[in-house]
């Protein structure tokens, strides 16, 4: 018997690394799975999964498209894994449009329509980078581990243009404040370097990082290594 309404969950991003594994792995565990995809984005390796066929629904949708993201997470009573969000190694030509708007709006539009679905909770996938870099924790609280107090300091990474922490620091931030204000049930997670056996065609930005280092890279060696740091620090 196929799946019903109450345990239909939606994966936004789910043809990315981390998005294959959770579609994989939700499949495997009796859930049926609509994917909210990218336009333009590859996606034809989730129909090989065991456990797809009649339960696997994929559904175009751009994160600042907040219908097609309302179309793609209704019905899906069980809970919403918001993973999509923009990520690239090169340095985005316009911050606020490439990275910042799809990240914060994406995610509002995603946790709104999350609470007009009725949907039970929902998974924000957010980024060590929300975590450090923070100059300052080690000098005001020595010695105190970081913890849910603990934020990338905005102003430093804005200094030094780095966008992509700004981007998952203020998608997570607008993610809390939105659930406190509607009463909606919400779990971030911290990943940090995403490496591993890819169910996808194309690299994860992980992955490229450490190809990037075993080839020898000079051109974007320093920034790889930067990346790098910046998610392992903590």
């Amino acid at each position: 018997m196929a799946p019903t309404g109450d345990k239909r969950v939606c994966v936004t991003g789910g043809n990315g690394f981390i998005g294959s594994w959770l579609v994989r792995i939700l499949l495997e565990k009796g859930y049926a799975v609509t994917v909210a995809f990218q336009p333009g984005t590859d996606h034809s390796h989730l129909l090989s999964f065991s456990g797809a066929a009649g339960v696997l629904q994929l559904k175009e949708a751009d994160l600042l498209d907040a219908a097609a993201i309302a179309a793609a997470v209704e019905g899906c009573l069980a809970g919403v894994f918001h993973v999509a969000s923009p990520c690239a190694l090169e340095d985005p030509k316009d911050p606020e449009r490439d990275l910042l708007l799809p990240a914060v709006r994406g995610t509002l539009n995603v946790l709104e329509a999350a609470r007009a679905a009725g949907s039970r909770r929902v998974v924000i996938t957010s980024s060590i980078s929300a975590v450090v870099p923070n100059p300052s924790w080690a000098t005001d609280w020595p010695g105190r581990p970081v913890d849910e107090d603990c934020w990338t300091d905005l102003d430093y990474c804005k200094s030094r243009m780095k966008w992509y922490p700004v981007s998952k620091t203020m998608a997570e931030k607008v993610s809390w404040e939105y659930a406190e204000k509607h009463g909606l049930d919400i779990v971030a997670i911290n990943p940090s370097t995403c490496l591993g056996p890819l169910l996808q065609p194309d690299l994860n930005a992980s992955s490229a990082v450490l190809q990037q280092l075993l080839q020898g890279s000079q051109k974007k060696l320093s920034q790889g290594l930067l990346l790098a740091r910046m998610q392992l620090r903590g």
